[in-house]
């Protein structure tokens, strides 16, 4: 579980059922990422406000800093704050899974011949 994680609302009041609803959702994310990583992550959820009246949107932000200077950035907006942490969510997991085809070496291709070769 990601233990730093920083909620804040611009031109929004941030609720404790939201809080404990991006502590959740974003929280778990660290099971995804390498084992080196998951010491020090720090995570910056950001909901901000736009419009007033009955159409109100919310633009939700995140970022997601990894040990090693990397940053994990995504933002979308909804007309829930609830569906845009989903979506927030989804869009990091393909973040990490990226992060993770870079951080992992390349293994070298063994040939067939090598695979069945016998020692002589």
């Amino acid at each position: 579980m990601i233990d730093k994680i920083e909620i804040t609302g611009s031109g929004y009041k941030v609720e404790e059922p939201l809080r404990k609803y991006v502590k959740k959702r974003i929280g778990k994310l660290d099971r995804y990422l390498p084992r080196h990583a998951k010491k020090d992550i720090v995570c910056k959820v950001i909901i901000t406000g736009i419009g007033k009246g009955k159409s109100d949107k919310y633009e939700v932000s995140a970022a997601m800093e990894i040990p090693g200077g990397k940053v994990l950035a995504a933002r979308d907006e909804c007309s829930n704050e609830f569906a845009g942490i989903d979506l927030i969510e989804a869009k990091l997991t393909g973040q990490i899974r990226r992060y993770k085809v870079e951080q992992k070496p390349a293994r070298p291709k063994r040939s067939l011949k090598n695979l069945f070769h016998r020692g002589k």
